[in-house]
């Protein structure tokens, strides 16, 4: 899946994936992909529920890679 903007989130604590992830997403086009990683546990519930409720589109069920989740979201 390619990607039009990659918000690469590895070290950041929760809750600061869904924080930036929601803020990038307003600055996106609609309909344009975001792919987001992130190695916080945490956001692997809270990623996908938050974008989900703030109106945005997951793509494909979160990715588990090693330590990381990718996530691909539509604005």
């Amino acid at each position: 899946m390619t990607a039009d903007f990659t918000l690469d989130l590895r070290g950041e604590s929760c809750p600061y994936p869904v924080i930036y992830t929601l803020e990038t997403l307003r600055d996106l086009q609609k309909g344009q992909l975001l792919q987001v990683i992130t190695d916080c546990p945490s956001s692997f519930r809270n990623v996908p529920e938050e974008v989900v409720k703030h109106g945005y589109t997951l793509e494909q069920e979160p990715v588990k890679n090693g330590q990381e989740f990718l996530f691909y979201i539509r604005a």
